[in-house]
């Protein structure tokens, strides 16, 4: 019938189908099983109304049924559909079509058909109709619409925004409710906003907000107000008109949860701007929030805690929130809602960051047990804020112990290695302002917490990486936690960062510093340099220089080795070794017995003292129990008595040699052939022991620091072959009494103090390691070709005496080869010869 030529046939046709079809769903998919649809498309553009209107009326009600739908794109009907919206068209004919176009926009094809056939014109038109329906179906349709961009930009460029205003005072709460969330969704750019509010959009939203017999529509009004309080013109208007303490007012009295959420929204979204916060201060924002963080909804408490988390922008909000919100966002943390604890921790963290008296009051509240066990939530988030609460309350040193306290350093452990790179990266920065002292770093150590510390160093993201280098540099503080670091790969890791451009940073750079102050043998060879602040202790050894990535060997290792061409490895060690094992074959030997007993009355001290005064170089002479005999320190003891009187003895050069001879026959077997059970220890250098004594009881006392550097140097030089005119360099013959040395001890490394002519890398090595003992500052410089130089800082002696006068401290070269003893001003001409020439 619906195929029939005669206009009463199909409109009869169409009313009984349209009668059938509104019986049920069933219907409409017997209809289409039927194969009704398709001569319906043809017919809503029949020349007669009634068959028209009737055929539009079954479409509109048919395409409830998502089969019919998809069947009605596949036609491409939409452009017919449309054409029925023309002004000229029956009210009813404008009512269904615009049901069938508001059914189709709720998929996205059908979106797309509808704009792009035109069809969003023709609906805001019809916004303006009388009947309610048409009204009803047409913003329906525009909201779906309006939820894609284009759609948007549209609708702005048409400037629909009156229309849906007038829509407001509707009788019917259906049409205001779909106007209100199309405006909702148009409201989120910042155009929409402003015409919004130049068409008096804002005045319609306070006044539903005002009339209690609305409240049905004061949750989608506020997400209006809530978009507009992104724009500071709107703000501004709102204040101006007293909407601002109206909409508070209602926010903070009223008794439905989801008003009071996206009231609490609507203040977070306008508050990350800096001018929103003052105006929202000026209004006294805060104690609305307040009063919401006491709801008992959890959406209307994580709204409250995000919205102060935004208003922390403004000082003045800090300030309230330290006595009337702080305590209870605590509370807050011992939700059963993770999503709560979340939000409350956001907020906790913002107060806190860079506000001392904030991180005070937190921990007056009782805040760090519930942040503790807030490290072991399932959200990410949480423990990321929860980490930096605990960072912040840590940097107050007064509030370290107490963090320290809650076993906070355990709890963080977890977060180390979460997957999450912002808690790592938060986790990271905690521990580093939390491990400031020995014992809590002597915790983490203990805890394990090292190893997930070192592996973030790993991390492809350059904040974790920088924060995890930063929490490493802190734990280097101390030289066991250094060891383990170390033991762990730390080292090795930062050293392949800092090879790298992309992912090397000033942390990272400090961290392998700080690490490789705890390892100057390493650092010396890597970089050639060592501060004054490089104390040399016993067990360092001069390798030679190496390039970035090579591994150094550990001293054990090269003592075992066989002696070869390569450079000889310099070894520090001034312990004390029991006197048997150097008496081995040479008892006779009396200079070698006078070395023995320094040595050993050097042990005897030590071990009477609290602390070594040959290993730190600091102590009064006059503690020494007994003095060495052996004739080491004569030109020292000329030295410091300006030289009473030339030395005598006839074959002076013979004596000497024979003398050498003898001290190198004395020299241990370094590499030995001890039992694998015995306990390896370093070769031990009597020699450099009395050095220490001879220092320590001659150099130390004098006062003048120029003076102590002028005499070390002078018996440095001595212990090394005298002076050496510059012209006799080449006949020194330093290199064959190296090789001899080496062939003696059966191995590469060699103890300082064996070496008897030095060059200036063995000086340069001597005077720092000589120099640290007896707490005079030195720097040690490794040149190019063997040469090494020490430098020290002294202040300028023109200055003394002038009154009010100052001068910071010069740089000085030290030279121990040429003229020792001579200081010569870095960067002058002398200097650079004795440097580089």
């Amino acid at each position: 019938m619906l195929h029939s030529p005669e206009e009463e046939i199909l409109a009869k046709a169409c009313e009984a189908i349209y009668k059938f079809a509104l019986k049920g769903e069933e219907n409409k998919a017997t209809l289409l099983e039927l194969g009704a649809v398709e001569p319906l498309t043809k017919l809503i553009t029949h020349e007669d109304k009634i068959v028209r209107r009737n055929a539009t009326m079954i479409l509109g009600i048919l395409t409830s049924n998502n089969d019919v739908k998809k069947l009605l794109r596949e036609l491409d009907v939409m452009n017919s559909v449309i054409a029925q919206l023309t002004p000229e068209e029956e009210v009813v004919i404008h009512e269904f079509a615009s049901l069938c176009l508001a059914n189709m926009s709720t998929e996205y094809t059908g979106k797309v058909q509808i704009f792009e056939h035109g069809g969003l014109e023709p609906l805001l038109r019809l916004l303006s109709s009388p009947d309610p329906d048409v009204k009803k179906n047409s913003i329906e349709c525009i909201y779906n619409l309006v939820q894609d961009f284009q759609c948007r930009t549209t609708f702005q460029e048409l400037n629909a925004i009156p229309p849906v205003l007038d829509l407001l005072k509707s009788e019917y709460p259906v049409i205001q409710l779909f106007a209100l969330k199309m405006l909702g969704v148009i409201t989120n750019d910042k155009k929409s906003q402003a015409m919004l509010r130049d068409s008096q959009g804002l005045d319609h939203l306070i006044k539903i907000l005002d009339t209690k017999e609305l409240n049905d529509l004061h949750i989608e009004a506020l997400s209006v107000v809530a978009n507009c309080l992104e724009d500071m013109d709107s703000i501004l208007l709102i204040r101006q008109t007293g909407g601002l303490k109206k909409l508070l007012a209602f926010a903070e009295n009223s008794t439905i949860p989801d008003i009071q959420k996206n009231a609490a929204k609507a203040i977070a979204k306008a508050a990350y701007d800096s001018e929103s916060r003052k105006l929202f201060h000026e209004q006294e924002v805060e104690k609305c929030l307040v009063t919401l963080l006491g709801s008992e909804s959890d959406g209307t408490q994580v709204a409250a805690s995000q919205a102060i988390s935004a208003m922390c922008g403004n000082a003045g909000s800090q300030d309230f929130f330290n006595t009337q919100g702080i305590p209870q966002l605590v509370r807050l943390l011992k939700s059963d809602n993770e999503e709560v604890q979340e939000a409350a921790a956001l907020a906790l963290a913002s107060l806190t960051t860079c506000n001392p008296a904030n991180a005070n009051a937190a921990a007056e509240a009782d805040a760090l047990g519930p942040l503790t066990s807030t490290l072991s939530s399932k959200r990410d988030g949480a423990v990321a804020n929860a980490a930096t609460v605990l960072m912040n309350m840590a940097m107050q040193e007064p509030l370290r112990a107490a963090v320290q306290s809650q076993d906070v350093l355990q709890a963080l452990i977890g977060p180390l290695g979460s997957a999450n790179t912002v808690v790592q990266s938060k986790a990271a920065l905690a521990v580093a302002t939390t491990v400031c002292d020995v014992e809590a770093r002597a915790e983490l150590r203990n805890r394990g917490g090292l190893e997930p510390l070192v592996e973030l160093l790993h991390s492809k993201n350059d904040e974790v990486r920088r924060h995890a280098s930063y929490a490493i540099m802190v734990c280097a503080g101390d030289e066991l936690t250094a060891t383990e670091l170390y033991r762990l790969g730390a080292l090795d890791i930062l050293e392949e960062i800092s090879l790298s451009v992309r992912r090397k940073n000033k942390f990272s750079e400090a961290a392998y510093n700080k690490l490789l102050n705890h390892n100057l043998s390493l650092k010396y060879s890597q970089t050639g340099y060592l501060s004054s602040s490089n104390i040399i202790s016993d067990g360092f050894y001069d390798y030679g220089r190496i390039n970035p990535g090579t591994k150094l060997l550990p001293l054990k290792e090269l003592c075992l080795q066989e002696p070869s061409d390569r450079r000889a490895v310099l070894l520090i060690n001034n312990e004390s070794v029991d006197g048997s094992l150097l008496m081995e074959d040479k008892s006779s030997d009396l200079s070698y017995r006078r070395s023995i007993s320094s040595s050993s009355s050097l042990r005897r001290a030590s071990k009477e003292k609290t602390t070594s005064l040959f290993s730190t170089g600091f102590g009064s002479p006059t503690e020494l129990k007994s003095e060495p005999t052996s004739g080491r320190n004569t030109v020292l003891s000329k030295s410091a008595t300006k030289e009473k009187g030339p030395r005598k003895g006839r074959g002076k050069k013979e004596e000497e040699k024979v003398k050498e001879e003898e001290e190198v026959l004395a020299i241990p077997k370094l590499t030995g052939e001890s039992s694998p059970e015995k306990e390896w220890y370093p070769p031990p250098d009597p020699h450099f022991c009395t050095y220490v004594y001879d220092v320590t009881r001659s150099i130390l006392p004098v006062t003048n620091v120029k003076e102590q550097v002028e005499v070390l140097a002078k018996y440095v030089a001595e212990k090394m072959g005298g002076k050496i005119p510059k012209d006799k360099l080449p006949d020194f013959s330093w290199e064959l009494h190296i090789s001899e040395l080496k062939f003696q001890l059966k191995s590469n490394v060699i103890p300082i103090g064996y070496i008897k002519k030095g060059i200036f890398y063995h000086r340069a090595l001597l005077f720092k390691a000589l120099a640290d003992k007896i707490g005079v500052g030195c720097s040690l410089v490794r040149g190019e070709y063997g040469r090494a130089w020490n430098e020290v800082k002294l202040l300028d002696p023109s200055w003394k005496g002038v009154t009010g006068a100052f001068s910071a401290p010069e740089t000085w070269i030290v030279d121990l080869m040429f003229h020792p003893g001579a200081l010569m001003k870095s960067g002058g001409r002398e200097a650079n010869l004795y440097q580089f020439l």
